[in-house]
């Protein structure tokens, strides 16, 4: 049965029936599927043959590419010593030398690693822990976690009610109690009506209002992603926002709380997020990249001070409360080892930088070039263009998804929402490779603005 494709008559097989995919109708997949074989550095094959170019590293995550071979060797190795290893009783030489490996590349100030398997798992630990955290800290009121509207954490069911987005969530409320949201610092569609820099960055600004209103005496911790990127929208925050967040988690003790699952590890062509807005947060999740989709894998990054409020006597009885059976995962932490050794070997970081800068060049031409094109938007490697959706009132599809139905049939993979569609390569995509996917790109946004002509 391996390697069937389901098509035409055949779609409604009883294999396609009984997979559940994300976020997905498996009845309309059923109808077309679609079925990886193989990869190979940038490339995806499908099961017919068909080559993709993948312009979103799977989901964020294939940042070494495919069929990477000291990827592949360096999870063999580890293999053939220890596949697994009991974790209520110890952890492995390999875990103690990726613990030391991350806080190297981290952020200064941090001074600790809770190790883990998936993104969601790490939002989730980052918010008991700062809850945990307030409680040993003489602080025992504080609770409450304040993120923001589109923002997306991960599909539990903590980590999805710090999430905004209510296409993803609504069908699951109510939701854990404690999470409140504020509104997103998206400069192109201002939820306040303000024009950067004028506007004095407001958003950052009411983080402290809420706060003040709410008591900050309940407040544990803010959570945010350096830039958010699901199905809600693609925001990038000004550079001012982060540092004015930090001055006011400082002033009223408020633990704040960087979702790195997407940019991470090189993504933006900084280490994190964090790097890039020269802001250090308390406790800082990572994941996806960091194994380069060879294991699953994930961390919290725990600032020193942080972590000290967690050591004492196992009478006290403040050791973290919390873990997962693959967390530490002696096969998963070789690869994150062997992944952030390329990263920093291979120069990826700042190939990353060097090659979003020739991609923001490329995306800024579209966006003078597409009246739709409402402007370019991102840092690094994770950058994209924002559409005009009033031009499309009318239209069977957003002009996102019109943007990828056309990419896709052109053999370009990328990551869309109704308003947006951005690249998210591998960090060892060339020049040439970004050249190729912006001529795609560029042709599958003249076949959408031929569409909006013919509807006109």
């Amino acid at each position: 049965m391996y390697g069937r494709h389901f098509s035409g008559e055949s779609a409604m097989s009883e294999e396609i029936e009984r997979i559940v995919l994300d976020f997905t109708q498996m009845k309309a997949f059923a109808q077309d599927p679609f079925i990886f074989s193989e990869g190979d550095g940038i490339w995806l094959t499908d099961v017919d043959g068909k080559r993709y170019i993948d312009g979103l590293s799977g989901v964020f995550v294939n940042s070494l590419g495919y069929r990477n071979r000291a990827m592949i060797e360096a999870i063999t190795a580890q293999l053939e010593k220890l596949h697994f290893a009991p974790p209520l009783h110890g952890t492995t030489p390999v875990a103690l030398d990726l613990v030391k490996a991350l806080l190297a590349f981290a952020p200064p100030g941090m001074g600790a690693v809770k190790l883990l398997s998936g993104g969601s798992e790490a939002t989730e630990a980052a918010m008991k822990m700062a809850r945990q955290f307030h409680k040993q800290s003489g602080h025992p009121r504080k609770y409450k976690i304040i993120a923001r509207y589109g923002g997306y954490h991960g599909a539990t069911m903590g980590a999805l009610s710090a999430s905004g987005g209510w296409e993803r969530k609504s069908v699951f409320e109510p939701l854990v109690a404690g999470f409140l949201h504020v509104h997103p610092p998206d400069c192109y569609r201002c939820p306040f009506d303000k024009v950067y820099p004028s506007c004095q960055i407001t958003c950052a600004k009411l983080i402290e209002r809420t706060i003040e209103a709410e008591d900050p005496e309940t407040v544990a911790a803010v959570i945010m992603e350096p830039i958010s990127i699901s199905s809600a929208g693609f925001v990038v925050p000004p550079r001012e926002f982060f540092s004015i967040l930090r001055e006011t988690c400082n002033r009223h003790n408020v633990l704040l709380i960087f979702d790195e699952i997407i940019t991470g590890f090189g993504r933006l062509g900084a280490n994190f997020g964090a790097d890039y807005y020269g802001v250090v947060p308390d406790l800082l999740c990572c994941g996806k990249g960091m194994s380069g989709g060879y294991a699953p894998l994930a961390a919290v990054i725990i600032a020193q001070h942080v972590w000290q409020a967690f050591l004492g006597e196992p009478s006290e009885r403040v050791e973290f409360h919390h873990g997962h059976t693959y967390g530490g995962n002696p096969v998963a932490c070789a690869a994150g080892l062997a992944a952030l050794r390329q990263i920093q070997e291979r120069g990826l970081v700042e190939n990353a930088k060097v090659q979003g800068a020739h991609l923001r060049k490329r995306l800024d031409a579209m966006a003078k070039q597409f009246d739709f094109v409402g402007e370019a938007r991102g840092a690094g490697l994770l950058q994209g263009l924002a559409f005009d959706t009033k031009r499309f009132a009318g239209a069977s599809l957003p002009p996102g998804k019109q943007v990828e139905r056309a990419a896709k049939a052109r053999g370009l993979l990328l990551r869309t929402g109704n308003d947006f569609a951005t690249f998210s390569p591998p960090l060892i995509v060339t020049r040439d490779d970004v050249d190729l996917m912006c001529d795609v790109l560029v042709e599958s946004l003249k076949e959408v603005e031929q569409g909006m002509r013919v509807r006109a």
